[in-house]
């Protein structure tokens, strides 16, 4: 019998296969540099940070974070040496630079603002998105294309282009570098892209379930949470990470209506100023340190997140 080499057009044959994994992986290589070079240099010494060329290969120190978290107040010889040993620890490597703490730092006050603002928003957004969609999908709105677009445009103006009315508006009426203001500002700028993601996920899901739950003595609110929100898991994990990706890291807008308050990490980085000059090992902490919550939220719906994009891509 001879060999055949026929193969469906649909799936990539062995040698696709091989070469598109190398392109991923090299992809997934190449952007994770950045990230990398940053927690490196979290650990290194401001010396180390600064020094050309790049080290790679460095001691690790933990003077970044000690940084971060302290304030440092220098002080002369004599007074140093007129206090007791040092503790191990940030207090031992503060010292060695001829500094003592004065106090904590500002970021855990601005990185709880953050959370706060970012998921705050979030739910909301998903909250008052789902609903929209779902009226928008299942009820005859009266110019609903027309009604959609409206909504799909505010995401076309540049945040810049409405920051002075905002700012205007904000301090009238006394929402300025508040929690509250900042929620409700991120919010308005998330639900438009929550009703579109969403009604696209609900428009997937047959409207014979609902009617099945409501013959059987469901009403359309108890259809609706019963039968449509767990088939539209995937879609609001997916909605919600990319409305938490954008209150996260906004930063025009937490510039223009913080200051202390309600300031968020995003404005309050490039301040984090030491001794001579910027911090970089500092700076890169309070970088790594922000990455975390949006990276362990990210992984934790990692699945609903792939489901969520291909959702709706086969059509029966």
């Amino acid at each position: 019998m001879s060999k055949t080499t026929a193969h469906s057009v649909v799936a990539p044959t062995p040698t696709a296969r091989r070469v598109s994994g190398a392109i991923v992986i090299l992809y997934a290589l190449i952007t994770m540099i950045p990230l990398a070079w940053i927690v490196m240099t979290s650990f290194k010494t401001p010396p180390d940070s600064i020094a050309y060329p790049p080290k790679v290969l460095f001691e690790p120190s933990l003077e970044g974070y000690c940084n971060l978290f302290t304030t440092r107040s220098r002080q002369t010889p004599e007074y140093l040496e007129s206090l007791p040993a040092p503790e191990p620890g940030c207090d031992a490597i503060v010292r060695s630079r001829n500094m003592v703490i004065a106090g904590p730092s500002n970021v855990i006050p601005r990185f709880t603002n953050s959370i706060i603002i970012a998921f705050g928003s979030t739910f909301l957004a998903v909250f008052l998105g789902t609903i929209t969609a779902y009226a928008f999908s299942r009820f005859k709105v009266p110019f609903a294309d027309d009604i959609l677009f409206f909504i799909l445009s505010t995401r076309f103006m540049p945040p810049i282009a409405v920051a002075i009315p905002i700012f205007l508006m904000y301090r009238a009426i006394g929402l300025s570098d508040t929690h509250l203001g900042m929620i409700l500002l991120y919010t308005a700028v998330n639900v438009s892209l929550a009703v579109w993601l969403l009604k696209g996920f609900i428009d997937e899901i047959p409207r014979e379930y609902e009617e099945a739950a409501m013959i059987d003595g469901y009403s359309r609110l108890h259809a609706f949470v019963k039968v449509v929100l767990p088939q539209a898991a995937t879609g609001i994990a997916a909605t919600a990470i990319f409305c938490l990706i954008f209150a996260w890291n906004e930063y025009a807008f937490a510039v223009l209506l913080t200051s202390g308050t309600a300031q968020t990490m995003p404005p309050f980085i490039p301040f984090i100023i030491g001794e001579g000059g910027q911090d970089w090992p500092a700076v890169a902490a309070a970088t790594t340190l922000f990455l975390i919550p949006i990276f362990v939220f990210t992984i934790l719906l990692r699945k609903h997140l792939l489901r969520g994009i291909t959702f709706g891509a086969v059509r029966k």
